[in-house]
């Protein structure tokens, strides 16, 4: 259990950065334009990898020591950070930003560049931590494990990390880059402290890239409910990618909030988070898996429509914890139940198919939200449009919901009958 118990101090340490990042990286972007579409490139940037190397990172996580893969991962996710902390240093004090093109255009490239460095290592990074987890706790314990990962996750990307980030935007923009590279610095030494887990034996045959992703897409097809949960979830994140967009910009100029209080926000919506990691495991035991997996994703559309309606930040607050609390809880048996079902051999691919199809639509919500402003503010006026990705989410999970609510009764009882 001390592995564990360092890789989950680690992940502690890793998504406090990341928290850090939420508010960082959109927000630096808003203060170099005001154009959606251009804002847009920067979490775009992020996001692509998802895309473009998903599946590079099932086979790399598959045929390298998943632990060493992992803390080169988070060294180049520092470097990125690093690399965007010197060019806002350089770059400061920044000038007005314009409403349509934008206010320095090496300081934005440089930005974009950075974004998708850590992008790019995150994919990697990400794929092999969620393989490497089962070498380190028993099968029957994977919910709690899962869970306690959650509130982690919570506490730092969505409780201390977004009012830090605010913090220090407000002392200097290249201040919360740094505090990045530092701390995923140090998780990378603490999960090269992780002794006495062996690396899984790999095939001495001759490897063929091909053969060896044709070999996790046939597990993966031969399981519909992995196949349906896998397009589920990229959908539902499709939506929050609209919504968390949106919310920025949203914050700014419907609610009049500066850095530091879209921080709060974020941090007091992460309570339901927290709540989720906290109690999720007996939640599932309670409600029962298909039950919450109902529940959970029809949540995402009263809350999304909450937060289009919210008359000030605590409203926002109180309806984004609400979605994080369920959306974690889905978390917690979906990926519970690709980790006990999928063999340790082909683990990485099945991964990498799976979250490419899960985390890939991510970039496709932010340009969606990017051109529905653009394109409603026109004929609906400025908020009016900032507001109109949240209802597209809120209509589109509630069409999710009724697709998938049969499928999950169907399949998911046979699983959990298997185990």
């Amino acid at each position: 259990m001390r592995g564990y118990r360092m890789f989950l101090a680690a992940s502690g340490l890793a998504n406090l950065a990341d928290g850090v990042a939420t508010v960082a990286w959109l927000w630096v972007a808003t203060l170099l334009t005001r154009d959606a579409a251009l804002i847009a490139l920067v979490p775009v940037a992020l996001r692509l990898p998802w895309l473009l190397f998903a599946l590079p990172a099932g086979i790399v996580a598959d045929r390298m020591d998943r632990r060493r893969l992992i803390v080169t991962m988070d060294g180049l996710r520092a470097a990125g950070f690093g690399a965007a902390a010197l060019a806002l240093w350089v770059a400061s004090p920044l000038p007005a930003a314009p409403a349509s093109g934008v206010s320095s255009v090496p300081l934005f490239v440089a930005l974009c560049l950075s974004a998708l460095t850590v992008g790019v290592a995150e994919v990697f990074r990400d794929n092999a931590a969620q393989s490497f987890l089962p070498a380190l706790v028993a099968s029957e314990g994977l919910e709690r494990a899962n869970a306690r990962l959650w509130l982690v996750e919570s506490v730092g990307n969505a409780l201390v990390g977004p009012a830090l980030g605010a913090a220090a935007l407000g002392l200097a923009l290249a201040l919360p880059f740094a505090g990045n590279a530092l701390a995923y610095g140090l998780a990378g030494l603490m999960i090269a402290g992780i002794a006495g887990v062996q690396a899984p034996p790999r095939a001495t045959a001759s490897r063929n890239w091909r053969r060896e992703l044709v070999e996790g897409w046939a597990f993966l097809r031969a399981s519909p409910l992995l196949r349906m949960l896998a397009v589920a979830t990229g959908f539902w994140n499709m939506f929050d990618s609209m919504v968390m967009f949106a919310l920025v910009l949203l914050a700014q100029e419907k609610l009049g909030l500066p850095a530091g209080q879209y921080g709060m926000v974020l941090a007091a919506a992460a309570l339901g988070g927290i709540a989720s990691g906290l109690v999720g495991d007996r939640v599932v035991r309670a409600m029962g898996a298909v039950r919450l997996m109902r529940v959970a994703m029809f949540s995402g559309a009263p809350c999304f429509a909450a937060m289009a309606l919210a008359p000030g930040p605590v409203t926002v607050g109180l309806a984004l914890g609400m979605a994080w609390f369920w959306g974690l809880n889905w978390n917690i048996v979906s990926v519970s139940t690709r980790q006990r079902l999928v063999p340790d051999a082909i683990r990485g691919r099945v991964n990498s198919l799976y979250r490419l199809m899960a985390w890939g639509m991510m970039p496709v919500g932010s340009v969606l939200a990017g051109q529905v402003i653009g394109l409603s503010e026109g004929p609906m006026g400025r908020i009016a449009a900032l507001e109109a990705p949240l209802w597209i989410a809120a209509l589109g999970t509630l069409l999710l919901t009724a697709l998938v609510w049969r499928p999950l009764g169907t399949y998911l009882p046979q699983v959990l009958l298997q185990r």
